[in-house]
C-alpha cells in the first residue's frame, strides 16, 4: 500500500483536470482526493496498491486534453485507509 500527496503545476484548472484525474483514479482503484488550490495548482492524495499509484502518478504528468502540466511535486505519505476518490473545494 502507498500513499503519496501531489501538487501539480502548469495549466491545470479549467481543463477538466481534477474530474478526468478522479476518473483515472477510479479506474485503477486508487483512493484519495484532489482539489484546485488558490494558486493556480492542483493537489492530490493518491492512496492504493504501488502499482496501481504508479499509474496514476504516470497519467497525472499529462492530464487531459487541454492540460499543460509543468511540474509535479511528490511526496510520500502514511495511508490513511481512504476507501474513495473524491473531489473536494478549492484550498
Amino acid at each position: 500500500m502507498r500513499s503519496v500527496h501531489v501538487i501539480v503545476d502548469g495549466r491545470v484548472q479549467g481543463v477538466g483536470y481534477r474530474y478526468s484525474l478522479r476518473a483515472a483514479a477510479r479506474d485503477a482503484r486508487v483512493s484519495g482526493w484532489v482539489r484546485n488550490r488558490a494558486d493556480g495548482s492542483v493537489e492530490a492524495v493518491l492512496e492504493g496498491p504501488d502499482a496501481a499509484v504508479d499509474e496514476v502518478l504516470a497519467w497525472m504528468t499529462q492530464g487531459p486534453p487541454g492540460a499543460r502540466v509543468d511540474r509535479s511535486r511528490v511526496t510520500e505519505t502514511e495511508p490513511t485507509g481512504a476507501s474513495a476518490f473524491e473531489v473536494r473545494e478549492t484550498a
